[in-house]
């Protein structure tokens, strides 16, 4: 009989473009969406759960094809009808909109929290699966709608403590339709010359006006020789591009004069730059000023997409890339008046706009300034000198967590008190309680300051060490007092 071949262990590894969040990184992460929540529920906006996995026809563009089933998407197929992992959270509240068009109030005004995944490829600091958290307001054409989303992701920065750190900057699809009709690319027949502009303009900060100009005329050739065919605009054509992207004023009303400038007769331009002085008169009128929110006809984010309004909200201090260049932090939030999105599902038009933020990097800009402490405390932990006084030292945890104390018995084998020590090391926690046969009989328990213990270690002799009190003894009765005194 031939010897069954042994089965090989799996491979413990984290699948590629995933990663695992331990302790501080999770428990900071809902620390910071519970704050940004509150916020968005003072706006009046109620909390939406949606399923993770949406039918891809309902996710539209990232419709599989024969060749690729699961392109952009996580997706399989289950009686017939594919299904996938959500992209993003738009997607599901439009779906959310049509479905219970009946039942919510309109205009809806909904936020959503959590994970979105996306089948594409991996690379530094970009995973497949990441959290969003989104705020949007279906069913108003009122500018009064986009300006409320600013002035709330402004409130979530302040209230973050980034104040002064950030500024969020508005724009409007409309113009740049406008913009292109002057400059004689409005048509469907210009819609590939089009796409070449978006992306010109979107490359100005990387490439300057030269290397922009460039490439809304015959092309541009990179320092390392690899040529990018350009948008073909004639001279005429690309100043008005030009002028366009230099239209920041040093003040709102200079901006918007300006635009009203270069959109000349075109109907579509005219209104959006209405609507935008709409918005910065909203904004002014609540006290946002240009310190914090400013119109600028750079941002050009998802202009295919967006119908209306755009905004997009960066942080402004200063970082070191990778290869240790000064740089500005950069864009954490975005979004715009998608209008169009619902009627995909309904057939009507349907008024939406809303905001999407990157936890993942409002998160990273957090820490980087400092927001939270470098590590974050463990429980306290109560150390077993004997197995059978069990029951007084689980009564011990119980008196710390009823005072709202991070507290635990250790579970492991007691029988190794170094192994105790060890193991409240590894758990960062700031205080051991240890309670043996003497300690219990004289109605006491010793605290051990760890957090002092370990500093005093690194800075103290050994002879100098023993006489520091990194620990005490205190009665039973006055220990949880003790350590809420201790702990701050």
């Amino acid at each position: 009989m031939a010897k069954q071949k042994k089965q090989p262990r799996p491979k413990a590894v984290t699948p590629k473009g995933f990663r695992d969040y331990f302790g501080a990184e999770v428990t900071r992460r809902a620390d910071m969406l519970a704050r940004i929540a509150r916020i968005y529920h003072r706006y009046g906006f109620d909390a939406l759960e949606t399923s993770g996995v949406e039918t891809v026809e309902a996710l539209g563009k990232f419709l599989p094809d024969v060749d690729r089933p699961n392109e952009g998407v996580f997706a399989w197929e289950e009686d017939g009808d594919w299904l996938a992992l959500r992209y993003d959270m738009t997607a599901p509240l439009a779906r959310v909109a049509a479905q219970y068009r009946n039942d919510l109030p309109s205009p809806y005004r909904r936020y959503a929290m959590g994970p979105v995944w996306r089948n594409e490829k991996p690379g530094p600091g970009r995973f497949r699966q990441f959290y969003q958290c989104d705020a949007d307001t279906v069913g108003s054409a009122s500018m009064a709608a986009d300006a409320e989303i600013c002035a709330m992701l402004s409130d979530v920065f302040e209230d973050l403590g980034l104040g002064g750190d950030y500024i969020i900057r508005v724009n409007n699809r409309k113009v740049l339709n406008g913009v292109m009709e002057v400059a004689g690319i409005g048509g469907p027949e210009h819609e590939a010359e089009r796409g070449i502009v978006l992306r010109a303009i979107d490359k100005l900060d990387r490439l300057g006006e030269d290397g922009v100009r460039a490439l809304l005329g015959e092309g541009r050739k990179d320092d390392s020789g690899d040529f990018t065919k350009g948008a073909g605009l004639g001279d005429e054509q690309a100043d008005v591009v030009m002028g366009f992207m230099g239209a920041l004023g040093s003040d709102g009303a200079a901006t918007l004069a300006n635009l009203d400038g270069l959109v000349a007769d075109s109907e579509v331009g005219r209104e959006g730059v209405d609507e935008l002085r709409q918005i910065a008169d909203l904004l002014a009128a609540q006290g946002y000023g240009p310190d914090r929110i400013v119109i600028d006809p750079s941002v050009v984010r998802g202009l295919g997409y967006y119908t209306g309004p755009v905004y997009e909200a960066e942080l402004t201090f200063e970082v070191t890339d990778e290869k240790g260049r000064p740089r500005q932090f950069g864009s954490v939030a975005g979004g715009g008046r998608y209008d169009d999105l619902v009627k995909r599902f309904t057939g009507q038009e349907v008024p939406a706009t809303g905001v999407s933020i990157g936890v993942d990097r409002l998160l990273a800009a957090l820490t980087m300034k400092g927001r939270f402490d470098d590590a974050e405390d463990g429980p306290v932990v109560v150390t077993v000198m004997d197995k059978s006084r069990l029951a007084a030292y689980q009564a011990m945890v119980s008196d710390l967590r009823k005072a709202d104390i991070r507290a635990e018995l250790y579970l492991g084998n007691p029988k190794n008190f170094g192994n105790q020590l060890k193991y409240c090391d590894k758990r960062g926690a700031p205080f051991a309680i240890i309670q043996g046969e003497d300690e219990a009989a004289r109605g006491v328990v010793q605290i051990k300051d760890l957090k002092l213990g370990a500093r005093l270690a690194s800075e103290l002799s050994h002879e100098e060490w023993r006489d520091q009190p990194a620990q005490f003894e205190c009665r039973l009765e006055d220990m949880v007092s003790e350590i809420k005194a201790r702990l701050g």
